[in-house]
């Protein structure tokens, strides 16, 4: 049961932080890499979506259901 429920988080996750979040960070300051904080946030989530992918292609590789 702890599987399923790590791969219904990374499942769910890019889609939560990148339409739900989004009018909590929708703002300017601060400034992060000398980007404003949402175009941060945006290409932050443009990265860590594909390692969400790849955890769950990890666990789904671990329980022998990709054969």
């Amino acid at each position: 049961m702890g599987r399923k429920f790590i791969k219904i988080v990374l499942i769910i996750l890019p889609f939560i932080s990148q339409l739900a979040v989004l009018p909590f960070v929708n703002r300017i300051d601060p400034i992060v890499l000398g980007l404003p904080f949402l175009q941060f946030w945006l290409f932050l989530w443009i990265v860590l979506t594909p390692l969400c992918t790849f955890g769950i292609y990890q666990l789904q590789k671990s329980e022998g259901s990709l054969d």
